[in-house]
């Protein structure tokens, strides 16, 4: 089908679905309620009674008002490529057909299972394990799951080079507990169902559907067994098992590792890192217990699982129905725009991302943002030196640690080439798979070269930030360096509370439970003493106990050990936002104002607050219990604040309530 065609075929991005961006704002507030026993609604119980959840969200609030908006802008520009009649510009071509492929849902439909038989043709055709080994490396160079696990990082007790690492995977839940808990046996009831009809859409009989499905769910339960513990998964050093490659056959028999990694294009290494050794171990004692046929029904399914998303209406209805109505909540499909957007954005992320930033970020911006950054540092630096329960020769290791910090904000110095993937604008399936197999061997290649320190791992227009260990680096997109996290035309108060506070939570990542096991050169190593260590996990202990007791639903209460770095790190970022807010207000005293009737240490609080606030679906909150190391939204909008030391004195407490705040607890 020639470009003009499927340019005809296109429906357009209203003008009219442009978000206006979202806004601290004192009618948020429910003002009659008490800000000391109820904070969170305090600051933002307007907002939770008219804002309730657009039907195709499975959750509404800051951060998808701010991400709502970006997609607007990638939508419109990704439109703008796709339109243009400037296709000698290789990116914009590029980011036009695929732009122009994933929307032309009639070739989708007409295609059905088309895109993917020649994968199940191989599927067809494997002989014997080592067969099954293979096609397992070329579903990994894909992106297709299966199996196991993979990447590519640096190394955790060298970071100055790339590893290469093997985990645990291969399930199609979200994780372990969906397999061996009670509390999800109506969950596997509706994925069995869900496996059965895909199956079943793909051309089997009801009958074979069935035992299909209860193949693959056999296969998954095992893999599961073996999988260990979202909780478990947040150690650093049970985490990394170093083994030299010349003894991988030897040390995990059964499975062929090295035939895997040689298959992948992995280059010459002396060593790999697998991440749990037991999950390996057996994976192999399955390949010998389970026959080739069940392993390629199981592999027929990961191939129908991962291109459902791609696939023509039918399918996607019934990909949607499960993993989207069923285990979150949401209630209807985003419009096709979107997801494409979305899509787009996670498959070449830096194209995308560096239009996004030459209308969305600013060189002002940019610079109140790195004015805002040395507050912080300064703040957290004098809170190191000042610690009343470190020694000063741990203390002293912390600040040498934090001496070396870096923060990047807003785009990368250098953007990753995409040039040398062919973008059809009528192959959509095709486009996927070549940009998976793209990142796929880029960072396969890069392992045992030296760590490039310019690399990103979000896309500029990301409404996320991130901390790296190895890095000792924080990473600010321009996607959240919006409002209401920062708005130009705001006081610092609400600026330090919102921005502020997130910034400071990145860099606490480096002194919480995990972040501070690694070194000022981002290398696993204990620089604690006991004493100190010991005092750190008292500490810690009364986090977990603290966020344990909170009830996320009804008899559903968060878990204080998978949160346990988020919420340090919420802490952490409050107290160090608000001492930074502190130095800004004392070096330039006419900050210190009254606004809207509230001073600026409570516009502070507030606005921590209100960079929470959210409506959630409670399908969406069991899964977040249950998966994500981040407390609900609730809880981090109001805890932080509430046992900060100075709260209870700028809300007027009591002196019983100054006094139980006092013993709470505190770690940076």
């Amino acid at each position: 089908m020639q470009v003009d065609e499927i340019k005809k075929r296109i429906e357009r991005i209203s003008d009219m679905e442009k978000p206006e961006f979202p806004k601290f704002s004192v009618s948020y507030m429910a003002p009659n309620e008490d800000p000391i026993s109820n904070f969170y609604y305090y600051s933002n119980g307007n907002w939770i009674a008219t804002h309730p959840i657009p039907e195709d969200k499975i959750r509404w609030g800051a951060f998808m008002e701010i991400a709502e908006r970006n997609r607007y802008v990638l939508g419109k520009i990704l439109e703008e490529c796709a339109f243009s009649e400037r296709w000698d510009n290789k990116t914009i071509q590029q980011l036009g057909s695929f732009y122009l492929s994933a929307m032309n849902t009639e070739k989708i439909d007409e295609l059905k299972f088309e895109p993917i038989k020649e994968w199940a043709r191989k599927i067809d055709e494997i002989k014997d394990k080592n067969e099954l080994i293979s096609l397992i490396s070329e579903f990994h160079r894909h992106g297709m799951d299966a199996m196991f696990s993979y990447s590519s990082d640096s190394d955790e007790k060298n970071s100055s080079i790339y590893a290469y690492y093997l985990e645990q995977g291969g399930l199609s839940l979200p994780n372990r507990d969906y397999y061996l808990l009670d509390s999800f046996e109506n969950i596997r009831g509706y994925y069995k169902r869900h496996v059965a009809n895909l199956f079943s859409l793909y051309g089997q009989s009801l009958q074979d559907a069935e035992r299909s499905a209860e193949t693959v769910f056999k296969i998954e339960l095992q893999l599961a067994k073996s999988s260990r513990t979202p909780v478990e998964l947040r150690d650093p050093e049970r985490n990394y098992n170093r083994f030299i490659y010349e003894d991988l056959d030897r040390t995990i028999p059964s499975i062929g590792i090295r035939r895997y990694l040689s298959e992948i294009g992995l280059p010459d290494v002396n060593h790999i890192v697998i991440r749990q050794p037991e999950f390996f171990e057996n994976l192999g004692k399955m390949l010998d217990s389970i026959s080739l046929s069940e392993w390629k029904t199981y592999l027929t399914w990961k191939l129908l699982h991962f291109a459902s998303p791609f696939l023509h209406e039918e399918v996607m209805k019934e990909y949607f129905d499960f993993y989207e109505r069923k285990l979150l909540g949401r209630k209807k499909p985003e419009k096709r725009w979107k997801q494409v957007v979305q899509l787009i954005d996670g498959q070449m992320g830096e194209a995308l991302g560096k239009l996004y930033v030459e209308r969305e970020f600013t060189e002002e911006s940019k610079r109140k943002m790195e004015e805002m950054v040395s507050d912080l540092k300064d703040a957290f630096r004098e809170k190191l030196k000042k610690l009343d329960w470190m020694s000063e020769e741990t203390k002293k290791t912390a600040l040498e640690k934090f001496s070396k910090f870096n923060a990047k904000i807003g785009f990368p110095k250098k953007f990753i080439d995409y040039s040398s993937i062919d973008i059809s604008p009528s192959d959509f399936f095709g486009n996927i798979l070549r940009t998976n197999e793209f990142e796929t061997m880029r960072k396969i290649r890069r392992v045992n070269t030296p760590v490039d320190k310019e690399l990103w791992e979000m896309s500029p227009p990301t409404v996320n930030a991130y901390f790296s260990p190895t890095k000792n680096e924080i990473v600010f997109p321009a996607g959240i360096l919006q409002p209401p996290f920062f708005d130009p035309t705001m006081d610092d108060a609400v600026n330090y509370g919102a921005t502020g506070g997130i910034i400071a939570h990145e860099m606490t990542h480096g002194f919480d439970d995990e972040g501070r096991k690694y070194d000022k050169d981002g290398n696993l190593k204990d620089w604690w003493s006991k004493v100190d260590a010991d005092e750190f996990e008292k500490r810690a202990k009364s986090v977990v106990n603290l966020y344990g007791q909170l009830e996320a639903l009804p008899g559903l209460h968060v878990n204080g050990e998978l949160t346990l770095g988020e919420n340090i790190a919420d802490m952490g970022g409050v107290s160090i936002a608000y001492e930074a807010l502190q130095k800004k207000l004392a070096r330039n005293p006419g900050l210190r104002k009254n606004i809207d009737g509230l001073t600026p240490e409570q516009r502070f609080y507030i606005s921590w607050s209100q960079s929470w606030r959210a409506n959630v679906r409670e399908e969406a909150i069991k899964w977040q219990v249950s998966n994500d190391p981040h407390s609900p939204d609730r809880f981090r909008g109001e805890i932080p604040a509430v046992i900060h030391l100075k709260f209870h004195e700028h809300f007027g407490s009591t002196d019983n309530e100054n006094k139980k705040a006092k013993e709470v607890i505190t770690i940076w």
